[in-house]
């Protein structure tokens, strides 16, 4: 079929949404039977539909989400001590809205990552703007970024989004250098954004992840755990559940 000049007019507007549902309604006998106003809602709905995916593409690359994690895709029946009332009150996404933060603690492999992923993905769905960043390769990148002149658009980077993942959260005793830099990215976020921390260490020994500086460690804490919701995740590893699962199939058949 030869391309139709709207078709072409539309492709050049940007329009690819109501370009291609042009196309469809020139090939398609059905669209005839449609009023004049209902083709024109087609066309509009599919270009409206295409910006959104469009926008979502483009929150989701500069996530840059450790896993593709998704919440429907949740394993809620392996037992691992998840408070289902307070992740069903997480993936509307409220907290973000009031800037609260989110504590997510447990053993390794017990899914800390995947789910912080999965409200992130959940968050750039709803249309906010999320950053994931693992701690150490945050410090990093902030430490380079001190040397080459970066350093204040980084961190202007780090305050702005709405939701900021902080991975592996407490590997090592911050640095003096790592303490301040965390104050500082807590405090432009401090009642205007959110913060999502993970780590293999109970809440109440955050302190000692900061280190040897009481005033500092003090403040840290009080900007990102005193309106934080916790959810904490106890159990065997999910990949040592899944496998032992598998053997009992296994055995059975």
């Amino acid at each position: 079929m030869l391309a139709h000049p709207t078709h072409e007019r539309l492709l050049a507007l940007g329009m690819n949404g109501m370009a291609r549902a042009f196309e469809e309604q020139r090939t398609l006998p059905d669209m005839a039977a449609l009023s004049f106003e209902e083709r024109v809602g087609v066309m509009a709905d599919r270009e409206a539909a295409e910006r959104d995916t469009k926008r979502v593409a483009g929150r989701l690359k500069f996530a840059g989400l450790r896993q593709s994690a998704c919440i429907e895709d949740m394993d809620i029946r392996t037992p691992r001590g998840l408070d289902r009332s307070l992740l069903a009150r997480l993936i509307t996404g409220e907290w973000i809205a009031r800037h609260n933060n989110l504590a997510v603690t447990g053993p390794t492999g017990i899914g800390k990552s995947w789910i912080a992923c999965a409200l992130g993905q959940k968050a750039c769905r709803d249309g906010r703007s999320v950053l994931y960043q693992r701690v150490s390769r945050l410090f990093e990148a902030l430490a380079l970024a001190r040397g080459d002149g970066r350093h204040p658009r980084l961190m202007k980077t780090y305050a702005r989004v709405e939701l900021l993942i902080l991975d592996d959260w407490g590997l090592s005793t911050l640095t003096q250098p790592q303490r301040v830099d965390l104050l500082e990215i807590l405090e432009d976020r401090n009642g205007c954004g959110s913060t999502l921390a993970t780590s293999q260490v109970p809440v109440d020994q955050w302190h000692e992840v900061i280190g040897d500086h009481p005033t500092l460690a003090d403040a840290i804490l009080d900007r990102l755990v005193h309106n934080a919701h916790r959810l904490t995740l106890a159990g065997d590893s999910l990949s040592r559940a899944a496998g032992r699962r598998a053997l009992d199939r296994s055995l059975d058949s």
